[in-house]
């Protein structure tokens, strides 16, 4: 019998996959793939206080970050944390040095049809799966939609060294907040290539409207950024469903795992080190106990202030700007990014909060917890 069938080979089985080899799980292990969304064409930054697994798929760090908040703009350090970017490519060569030495260990291109008592369904063929990690097909129940992140951006080209290859932007006011509450964000890869991103909160049921972010975006690159004559050599778009609510994640012998688990914090739209640690949490749970379920959850008022935020920026979008000047008004980045890892304490929090209108937030978490 199989034991372990990973379903989906993205980020999140890729992941887990390099965790539980490591883990020194001897029980045999199938990661199913239909391969309709290639690894190359992804990236994904985050930032981290610790040494991870996957630390060698980074093909950039930084320890500086650039906000524009408020009217002004800030360089902050990240104190203990690095920001870091990982391509998709790199991550797959990485994780495939510690599982292909493992013969039991395997890759299978198929589609998951769905999730069946004692496996999972492949392309019309039961297999046969003592556990099954699920990153494609998600509970049947989904908590209520709380927002949508929207974002588009462009891999953008510029004659003139207009980008600042060592200080990335994790976030910039300066584009209009007609499509609700924005900003830009740049990741460069040297003066003259940079990825340069729209990225709106907007409520569920909201029209997403492609002109107009286009239109922001050209009027950030040639007005804030002075770039000049430039190609736009890509464009990516997406749409994040954002739900501050944990869905059930654990059902008899499956476990899901990923965005799908409720790992995308509903508050910024991050997922990767969230699912680096929830891998390794469930590598060592199967070590320790043969199952994946020896899990901890962060204390529930993460969930409760993520939810209170994206119920107060969907309502008024300026409160965005608000809270993010906030958190980041510090002489570095690193307690904004301790409260956003869900690390800090209950006093830690409240002097974070200082900056906002108590009054909006407590009358939006009165109106969530009365749900």
């Amino acid at each position: 019998m199989t034991r372990i069938v990973i379903a989906g080979g993205g980020m999140s089985g890729l992941s887990l996959a390099a965790h539980l080899a490591v883990a020194d799980h001897r029980h045999p292990v199938v990661v199913v793939d239909d391969g309709t969304r290639p690894l190359g064409n992804m990236t994904w930054a985050s930032w981290s206080s610790r040494p991870g697994l996957l630390d060698a798929a980074a093909s950039r760090w930084f320890d500086k970050i650039r906000v524009h908040v408020n009217g002004r703009t800030t360089v902050l350090g990240l104190g203990r944390y690095r920001y870091r970017v990982v391509r998709g490519g790199d991550l797959a060569a990485v994780v495939h040095r510690y599982t292909d030495p493992l013969k039991h260990f395997t890759f299978q291109r198929g589609h998951v049809d769905g999730v069946a008592d004692g496996g999972l369904v492949v392309d019309g063929h039961f297999m046969r799966a003592r556990w099954v990690f699920d990153s494609v097909i998600g509970t049947d129940e989904e908590p209520p939609l709380d927002a949508q992140l929207v974002f588009r951006g462009w891999r953008v080209s510029s004659e003139r060294a207009v980008f600042d290859a060592e200080i990335p932007t994790l976030f910039d006011f300066r584009t209009p907040q007609v499509s609700g509450a924005s900003f830009v964000y740049v990741l460069p890869e040297d003066a003259h290539h940079a990825l340069v991103e729209h990225t709106a909160f907007v409520a569920p049921g909201m029209p997403h409207d492609e002109t107009t972010q286009r239109e922001a975006l050209t009027e950030y690159l040639m007005e804030v950024a002075g770039v000049g004559e430039h190609e736009i050599d890509r464009e990516e778009h997406a749409v994040l469903p954002l739900r501050a609510a944990q869905p059930s994640r654990s059902h008899e012998h499956v476990l899901t795992i990923g965005t799908q688990g409720g790992l995308l914090k509903a508050s910024t739209g991050f997922a990767y080190q969230r699912v680096q640690r929830d891998s390794a949490a469930i590598a060592e749970s199967m070590r320790r106990h043969g199952h994946p379920f020896d899990l901890q959850e962060a204390p529930p008022r993460f969930r409760l202030f993520d939810g209170v935020l994206l119920d107060v920026v969907t309502r008024e979008p300026a409160q965005l700007e608000r809270a993010f000047g906030a958190l980041f008004r510090h002489r570095t980045a690193e307690p904004a990014l301790r409260f956003l890892d869900e690390e800090t304490t209950v006093p830690q929090e409240l002097r974070l909060f200082a900056g906002m209108p108590a009054a909006t937030y407590l009358a939006a978490a009165r109106h969530r917890l009365a749900r």
